[in-house]
């Protein structure tokens, strides 16, 4: 099922559907249906949480094995930028804070991975991919808060400015020839091993998925906590008021670094599986267009969204991979599903209810005026 190429745009055409009506059933039905199962009694309320988890699970679990080869490939690199969605959703979609750099810590997040366990003449290869998993994400974070000290007191476009900057700096030296004795400049780095679990060797998409789905079930768990957590809320004040947020005694250099370095594992999360996954990285992978893509999937999803990340992802990076067989029409149809869903659906296709009902208020708001 699903294993040839030539049934790509029907299942285009059934992913677009399956989103669209799942998003509209959520907006009409997602109320009634909580309300009903929190009017249930506290046993038979576990019991209807378990099975919709049960289910979705069972169907995670069983993706690949349906899709084949091809797709699931197409579902990884899916699940890479909802990884990193992840992230910047904390950033801007939490937090406020607009960041056009974050491809740089992806880009650290692999390099780190590639020069811990390449077997080539740059590697280390004295660790396996669990054993630098972790060093990854610390490299990340720590990056993600050298970022956030120098821009603790910018705001809108000229934070976006310095980020746009940052990413571009780290985009340059992984290309020098000053670091090139020890990143491979231009050359990149090479023999980077696969994923392994004992003498199992993860090379298969179908294997790899598994990889990417635990790291973006956990750092979606992450994401569900922080929101409804007491630095969540900081956040949220902090986007919607930096000046009142620090007057109710919100301590922003803190927030602020707190956003951006976890913000930031997720994303070096996200490029020590996608290291591992290619097995060698160069530089012009990690290029603008990532962090506007990774942007982009948020603000179609909905800003602030933890289900709105996955939606993003899936039409963002998805579609256009699963239409490349209408060829040059291709970016043709994709441009315009996108102007008829931000036409149809501004706040996104599955928008936080803060964001909504702001986004509602607002609206409301200029229609009275001009009347």
């Amino acid at each position: 099922m699903f294993k040839s190429r030539a049934t790509q745009p029907l299942f285009a055409i059934v992913l677009f559907v399956f989103i669209a009506g799942i998003t509209y059933w959520q907006q009409g039905h997602k109320s009634s249906i909580k309300d009903f199962i929190d009017n249930q009694p506290p046993k038979k309320k576990r019991q209807y949480q378990l099975i919709f988890l049960g289910i979705g699970i069972l169907i995670l679990i069983i993706l690949p094995l349906i899709l084949g080869t091809y797709l699931s490939e197409v579902i990884n690199n899916v699940g890479l930028y909802i990884l990193m969605g992840l992230g910047l959703n904390i950033v801007v979609g939490f937090a406020g804070l607009l960041d056009l750099g974050y491809v740089a810590f992806f880009a650290i997040g692999a390099y780190t991975m590639a020069v811990l366990t390449s077997e080539g003449a740059l590697g280390i290869s004295a660790f396996s991919f669990w054993a630098a998993l972790p060093f990854c994400v610390a490299a990340s974070v720590s990056a993600g808060i050298l970022l956030g000290i120098p821009v603790l007191r910018m705001r809108g476009d000229y934070l976006a400015i310095v980020t746009l900057g940052f990413g571009e700096i780290i985009r340059i030296m992984a290309n020098s020839d000053l670091l090139k004795p020890f990143i491979g400049g231009a050359q990149g780095i090479l023999q980077i091993p696969k994923p392994s679990i004992g003498n199992i060797v993860l090379f298969k998409p179908g294997q790899l998925y598994y990889v990417i789905l635990i790291g973006v079930l956990i750092a979606a768990y992450i994401s569900w906590r922080l929101r409804d957590s007491r630095l969540g809320r900081q956040w949220m004040a902090m986007r919607e008021d930096e000046d009142v947020a620090e007057a109710m005694g919100i301590n922003l250099v803190n927030t602020k670094l707190l956003a951006f370095a976890i913000g930031a594992g997720f994303s070096g999360l996200s490029g020590a599986i996608f290291a591992s996954k290619l097995t060698s990285i160069f530089p012009h992978s990690f290029n603008l267009l990532i962090s506007i893509n990774v942007l982009s999937l948020i603000i179609v999803g909905g800003l602030g969204s933890i289900p709105g990340v996955v939606v993003g992802a899936a039409i963002l990076v998805g579609l256009p991979e699963l239409l490349r067989e209408f060829k040059e029409y291709r970016l043709l149809m994709y441009g315009g599903l996108l102007i008829v869903m931000m036409l149809a659906k501004p706040e996104g296709f599955w928008p936080s209810t803060i964001q909504k009902r702001e986004l509602h208020a607002f609206q409301e708001s200029t229609s009275g005026n001009d009347t």
